[in-house]
């Protein structure tokens, strides 16, 4: 006789059972790792973080609300996401309107990963060991749980290498599409998702029994429209199909000129993208991907751990030719930045880890158990945010914008009244309104054109918005300090070290 009150999770057969627990598990794990982070107030410490919220409010909450708000050098998919969440003013201000999709998209990335491993090594205690080793990093579960693109980068490329797995078995065309829209995603978040196209098209081919050469063609064609589309978003916006390329925002103006380490130098490039990535993942669960890969050379499962080296190629080629730095503090300048993209070879390292545990004698199995415990090592003998390089970069790197924020929300609290307005340049600055909980809607800056121009080129005669704020030297700075008598007056200076001072004028009259 059935028991009646057996769960229904118990009638699931076996392989659903597993799935089930492991979205669940993961659920759990980033849903407390997201709190710990959000009790600490920790989640809008980075400035890309702030602005990516920023941005996917303003296409609501603008005085031109709408797409045009996407703008043309960050890809949009965390945006829109977000947009759901973020019209909520107490999601907005605490940041978490970015952690429920960056969150979601974390268990998509581990479950998917999970599957690949089971459908590669064909056992379940090496996907189990792939699994703990990619979703207990410090660093992989703080980047999932504020709003920043890496988890979601991660969902794509879980969802694409699982279709290409399954392609190869099966010949199904929904492995096919679902590759596509895996693509389609990944292209919308990440430009690494660019580069990707004619490899996944690549792998699609190969692994067809027939017509290879129309596969790829199609697939790369149907790929490319996502570029294509961006490419056309940026002239309709600016006239310029390549602003994220060459653009007043993109990563080449603000570089500029200034030479850093790994530019024109491959040696260098893989230096620091290296060290940025055992930075990421320690060096034990690096060590590990390294045997794992070698075993999967071995075993002849090197094309699929080979997939996941792909991405951290894109980054030692963008670090070498694009004008994309990666600092690092321990190597020269000694400093943290762009450290998050270490975690792609950290994905890499823990994928392949399975690899090794597969290669295992079947009566020394147990020792895989030690794999996983290896790997969260270094995070497990320092449980301090300190040691997780992607919280200590948010860290080091805020400390004067979140001391000016503070300060100006402050400000603006006691003194902002409604239909006062404010003119200001976008970016780092609308953390401000942000904290304050002011409507973006209050402010005159670049992405409300035509009405900022004539703000900052006339103010003697366009007197719009009571406050204006400024960090000294930005547009907005310059004319109203230049102007002799202006018809603002500085009534807030706010100083921090290392960083342009924060000046806050009010209408005259």
């Amino acid at each position: 006789m059935k028991n009646s009150g057996a769960s229904p999770l118990s009638k699931l057969p076996a392989p659903a059972r597993e799935v089930a627990a492991v979205v669940v598990s993961l659920t759990l794990l980033v849903a407390g790792f997201a709190f710990y982070i959000f009790q600490r107030g920790y989640i809008l410490y980075w400035g890309d973080a702030v602005a990516h919220l920023n941005n996917s409010r303003s296409i609501l909450d603008s005085r031109v609300p709408g797409f045009d708000q996407i703008g043309t050098v960050w890809l949009p998919s965390l945006h829109l996401l977000t947009l759901p969440f973020v019209q909520n003013d107490w999601l907005w201000t605490t940041g978490l309107a970015g952690t429920l999709p960056a969150a979601a998209c974390f268990v998509v990335a581990g479950t998917c990963f999970f599957l690949a491993a089971r459908h590669t090594y064909q056992r379940a205690s090496s996907a189990l060991v792939v699994l703990c080793c990619f979703s207990l990093n410090p660093n992989l579960l703080y980047l999932s749980s504020i709003p920043m693109t890496e988890s979601v980068f991660l969902a794509g490329l879980a969802i694409a290498f699982l279709a290409l797995l399954r392609f190869k078995a099966t010949q199904q065309r929904r492995y096919l599409v679902m590759g596509l829209c895996a693509s389609w995603f990944m292209s919308l978040t990440r430009y690494d998702g660019w580069f990707l196209i004619p490899f996944i098209a690549l792998f699609f081919a190969r692994t067809a029994g027939r017509h290879r050469w129309w596969i790829f063609f199609i697939f790369c064609a149907g790929a490319g429209l996502v570029p294509l589309c961006w490419m056309a978003n940026g002239w309709w916006q600016t006239g310029n199909a390549l602003d994220f390329v060459n653009g007043p925002y993109s990563a080449a103006a603000i570089q500029g000129n200034k030479p850093y380490p790994g530019l024109h130098n491959w040696q260098q490039a893989a230096r620091y993208y290296f060290e940025a990535g055992r930075l990421c993942a320690g060096w034990p669960l690096l060590v590990i991907g390294a045997l794992g890969a070698i075993a999967a050379l071995f075993h002849k499962r090197m094309r699929a751990v080979f997939f996941l080296l792909l991405t951290p190629a894109f980054y030692v080629w963008s670090i070498h030719s694009s004008q994309t730095p990666i600092h690092v503090p321990t190597l020269w300048p000694f400093s943290w930045y762009n450290t998050r993209y270490g975690i792609a070879l950290f994905a890499f390292a823990a994928f392949a880890a399975g690899a090794l545990t597969d290669a295992l004698p079947a009566r020394r199995k147990l020792l895989a158990l030690a794999v996983p415990l290896l790997s969260v090592a270094p995070w497990i003998t320092h449980l301090s945010p300190e040691h997780w390089i992607c919280w200590k970069e948010s860290q080091q790197n805020s400390i004067s914008r979140r001391a000016w924020t503070e300060a100006a929300s402050r400000f603006l609290t006691a003194n902002y009244k409604p239909g006062d307005g404010i003119l200001m340049h976008f970016g780092d600055i609308a953390g401000i309104l942000c904290k304050a909980r002011l409507p973006l809607r209050a402010s005159l800056h670049e992405g409300t054109i035509p009405e900022f121009l004539p703000a900052v080129t006339a103010t003697d005669a366009f007197h719009p918005m009571k406050w204006a704020i400024a960090l000294h030297g930005d547009i907005v700075s310059t004319d109203l300090l230049s102007r002799q008598p202006s018809a603002y007056r500085l009534v807030l200076e706010v100083k921090t070290k290392d960083a342009p001072k924060l000046e806050i004028f009010q209408l005259t009259y």
